[in-house]
């Protein structure tokens, strides 16, 4: 029964949020990604249904009147209580493959980034949703760590990754990238690897998570983060990603089409002034649409040119994320796609 790993553009039943708490990292700033997550819910419920674990019973009933009161229609909410660390469920959500045509979710570890942060009830929550109920595929527990935020396919079984996050010792210690590539190839049905050796972003702690610099956009598209100011730190390693990514071939030989992404203005946290990782690769497709982080920077527009060009059949629609990277992460980090035929119907 050989799998194989969904691309996002594959059909969905749902996109999946995880709501933080007032006890999580983001009490400081929880009005501001309440607002932030309430637009993301809103817009995707325009095209699909939206899976929203939620810390509390209280939180449940406040968010629930609220997303209702902006208009979301009921039947496009599928609300849970599952406690969660903190709210980036592309790492601690489950990865949908297709088996025998049906999909299959696969529950991976999720250990905080390498041990950063705490993570036990994050690498609960996939669990704790299905024993509500919540999907109608099984859910499989594997031993690897593996976030869903280190890997991007082609649904060709090509994967894009990168060796400073895949091969860090601190996910897999004693795994080599030959027996990585074994486990993916079997887990996931994965034949051709990838491998990005160069690009990261500062005040990233994912150890240079794909999403965060280079995507799939279809089996024959490749959207990568540029660079264009010499004087910027990432200058040099985006310039370098960019020349490997010129390197890799498709399947037929013929080489990738890329899709350059504009630079943004630096963005620093407003209380102690560390870089922020604000970047354009980190958008989110879904049924019909593109989800796409902006940060009221001039570069905005020019972004959503450029995604346009990528999707020309999707509408692209921005979302203002400058309080998602307070925390590290940006519009993809929040959201999990859930493959047709994955959710549980209401009953």
């Amino acid at each position: 029964m050989a799998n194989c790993l969904y691309p996002e553009w594959h059909p969905q039943d749902a996109v999946q949020l995880t709501w933080p708490g007032p006890q999580s990292d983001w009490a400081p700033l929880l009005p501001c990604i309440e607002a932030t997550l309430e637009t993301v819910a809103l817009v995707i419920a325009r095209y699909q249904p939206v899976v929203i674990a939620l810390p509390d019973k209280p939180t449940r009933q406040r968010i629930e009147a609220r997303l209702e009161n902006l208009g979301i229609p009921a039947n496009r909410l599928r609300l849970h209580v599952a406690a969660s660390d903190d709210a980036w469920a592309r790492d601690h959500g489950p990865i949908g493959v297709a088996r025998d045509g049906k999909p299959v979710l696969l529950d991976y570890r999720f250990t905080g980034w390498g041990g950063k942060f705490p993570a036990a009830r994050d690498d609960a929550l996939s669990q704790a949703l299905a024993d509500q109920g919540a999907f109608a595929a099984p859910l499989e527990t594997r031993d690897l760590i593996l976030e869903g935020g280190a890997i991007d396919t082609d649904g060709q079984g090509t994967l894009l990754t990168t060796s400073a996050c895949l091969l860090n010792p601190n996910r897999n210690r004693g795994l080599s990238r030959s027996d990585i590539e074994a486990r993916l190839d079997k887990e996931l049905g994965i034949e051709r690897f990838l491998w990005l050796d160069h690009g990261h972003l500062e005040g990233d702690d994912t150890d240079s998570h794909i999403d965060t610099l280079a995507r799939f956009c279809n089996p024959r598209t490749i959207a990568y983060q540029g660079c264009d100011d010499e004087t910027d730190s990432h200058y040099a390693p985006l310039a370098a990603m960019q020349k490997q990514l010129e390197t890799f071939r498709q399947t037929n030989g013929q080489p990738y089409r890329l899709i350059r992404l504009p630079w943004p203005q630096a963005c620093f946290d407003p209380q102690d002034g560390h870089r922020l990782p604000a970047t354009y690769a980190n958008f989110l497709i879904i049924n019909g649409a593109v989800l796409m982080p902006s940060y009221a920077d001039p570069a905005d527009r020019l972004a959503l040119s450029a995604l346009a060009r990528a999707f020309p059949d999707r509408e692209i629609i921005p979302i203002d994320c400058r309080s998602v990277i307070r925390q590290h992460g940006s519009l993809h980090c929040l959201t999990m796609q859930l493959p047709r035929g994955s959710l549980s119907q209401p009953s």
